[in-house]
């Protein structure tokens, strides 16, 4: 995976007091994230982090992320900006931790709970995890406001015997 935004902080510097990180992506960082999530640009991305240790290296972060990204209307395929403005929980865990995904089940019992994030080497990178919240975030079906379907696309389609019954209808029979 490609990593734009590499801000790491080591897991063993977090003790007991909830330790606060703000991350502003700049230029050069908001265009080459807007290349990888094929976005025509991010004018904003911030995010600020509070990380405090739970148990056995394991890092609780609460992030709130905010953004500003332009994206293309599925519908006119013009560009609008668009805002992002979330909160989110998330999980630092030593990947030798984590049990490994071949064959397991995924089930809505699984997936309760906040994200959890392999780390290794006592490093986490928060500016990853702020890249991969961002994607998460994004319509995937961006729509700008107001944004209409063309009147002969936004109807019923129309029946293969239309011509048929059109033809009749024409002659004299």
């Amino acid at each position: 995976m490609e990593q734009n935004f590499h801000r790491p902080i080591r897991a063993s510097h977090i003790k007991d007091a909830t330790q606060e990180h703000i991350l502003l992506a700049d230029e050069p960082t908001r265009a080459a994230l807007a290349s990888r999530f094929t976005l025509p640009g991010i004018a904003l991305l911030r995010g600020e982090f509070a990380l405090r240790h739970e148990r056995a290296g394991i890092i609780a972060a609460r992030l709130r992320m905010q953004a500003k990204v332009t994206q293309t209307c599925v519908v006119s395929l013009e560009p609008f900006d668009t805002r992002i403005d979330e909160e989110c929980e998330l999980r630092f865990v030593p990947a030798q931790s984590l049990p490994e995904s071949e064959g397991v089940e995924l089930d809505p019992e699984t997936l309760e709970g906040p994200d959890e994030i392999p780390y290794t080497a006592d490093l986490l990178d928060l500016g990853e995890a702020l890249a991969e919240q961002l994607a998460l975030a994004l319509d995937p079906y961006p729509r700008k406001p107001g944004a209409a379907l063309p009147a002969e696309l936004s109807g019923e389609p129309e029946s293969p015997f239309a011509a048929l019954k059109a033809r009749k209808g024409g002659a004299d029979v």
